[in-house]
């Protein structure tokens, strides 16, 4: 019966901080949906007799071991090698594999060389997991105590062969028969620990579904996981945690699972025919590059002026010179009229601005971190948001594009 797992990621470039290990935080995400502990990650390089260590150590405390990279054609690519030596198992020619392989070659009109059918060596007796965006399978196999299972390291080969094979293989071993549901809850605008005291008695007497927050990137996330027979009841479960959830905290709610803040708050306008224009001394373009970023975005973005002197905001966007003296450019009345103005200059719907103080220094008598964000409505109306917020220059200038996105959802679509 599986227990735990431990997560080893093979390869010397990972040591090297060339790439960084996101297969294992996939891997890790992905178990904690099939209530698999991960009490483990380790990282080895390209050496049989490290590798062999590390195998060896885990036995001792996991008994599910999950390896990723190694599965390629060349010398250092020694995963499959190794195990199969500690396991005192045979490596032997899947046809199927090899095929898929020949018709990689064919299909790029490559000639494929000898090497290559190195990765069509499986373990024997193992299940062999299919590569549909790569060359070399995986495979999976179980003794009397241990499950293993061998993955490639390319997370866009990785990440769909586990999730249409090796979950499968997974769940029979673990002989779950319910379904699994997930649903993740994204939040901007809150911490992590002010969310978890406001759901605090929800998180604390969670059974089914189960609740899981995690912070990242200045957003929180909530992961809703169900298990039951049927699908639909395990729909309704989340369900209902969702919305006592949302009845909480739904103010700083913004979207699900693989949704971006920028991607919400690109289709609500896009879907409520509004065009929209930004004005950015603060941000630099930060806003204005993110929200471009989306198919589209011709028919809700007109265009952005970086208006990052006192001369750009008064001549292009026409701030009052008496405003910039009077108030400074990092004020209230200069965040109104640049978004005014942007907004009447390219003839948007919609008009934002971004101005404050990323640091290191103040400016405008002003301290690092005072941001304001102004936002000039369909309807006529402008509104002018102050914020003080909190890190690097580079941290201050994300927030602030992020917080924009907040305000927007907030204002136009409450």
């Amino acid at each position: 019966m599986i227990r735990n797992a431990e997560i080893i990621a093979v390869g010397s470039e990972l040591l090297l901080g060339q790439i960084c290990n996101s297969n294992a935080q996939f891997l890790s995400k992905q178990l904690a949906e099939l209530g698999v502990n991960v009490y483990y990650h380790t990282v080895v390089g390209d050496n049989s007799t490290r590798l062999r260590d590390a195998i060896n150590t885990a036995k001792q405390r996991s008994n599910l071991l999950i390896f990723t990279g190694g599965l390629g054609p060349t010398k250092d690519d020694i995963t499959k090698e190794t195990i199969a030596e500690v396991l005192g198992k045979r490596l032997v020619m899947d046809e199927e594999a090899m095929s898929n392989i020949k018709a990689y070659f064919e299909k790029s009109q490559r000639k494929m060389s000898e090497n290559n059918k190195k990765q069509a060596l499986v373990l024997e007796g193992s299940s062999v997991l299919t590569n549909d965006y790569g060359m070399a399978p995986g495979m999976a196999l179980s003794d009397e105590t241990h499950t293993y299972m061998l993955l490639p390291g390319p997370p866009k080969e990785l990440q769909p062969m586990f999730r249409h094979y090796g979950r499968e293989f997974l769940l029979e071993k673990l002989g779950v028969k319910e379904q699994i549901v997930s649903k993740v809850l994204r939040f901007f605008g809150i911490g992590e620990s002010q969310l978890e005291t406001d759901i605090e008695d929800l998180i604390d007497n969670q059974t089914n579904p189960t609740i899981a927050p995690l912070a990242g990137d200045n957003e929180v996330t909530l992961r809703l996981t169900a298990k039951h027979h049927s699908i639909e009841e395990a729909n309704r479960l989340i369900q209902q945690s969702e919305t006592e959830i949302l009845e909480r905290v739904g103010e700083f709610f913004f979207g699900y699972d693989e949704d971006t803040i920028y991607s919400v708050v690109f289709n609500k306008i896009q879907q409520s025919s509004f065009t929209l224009s930004s004005a950015e001394s603060l941000t630099g373009g930060l806003f204005s590059e993110r929200m471009t970023s989306f198919t589209g975005a011709s028919e809700v973005i007109e265009g952005a002026i970086v208006s990052y002197t006192y001369d750009v905001k008064e001549k292009v966007l026409g701030v009052q010179k008496q405003t910039l003296e009077q108030d400074g450019a990092v004020s209230a009345k200069s965040a109104e009229e640049m978004a005014q103005g942007v907004k009447k200059l390219l003839k948007t719907d919609i008009g934002i601005s971004f101005t404050g103080v990323a640091g290191p220094g103040t400016m405008d008598n002003q301290p690092v971190g005072t941001v304001y964000i102004g936002i000039a409505l369909p309807d006529g109306n402008t509104v002018v948001h102050k914020l003080q917020l909190a890190g690097t220059r580079e941290g201050i200038k994300h927030r602030s594009a992020k917080y924009g996105c907040h305000l927007l959802l907030k204002e136009l679509f409450k």
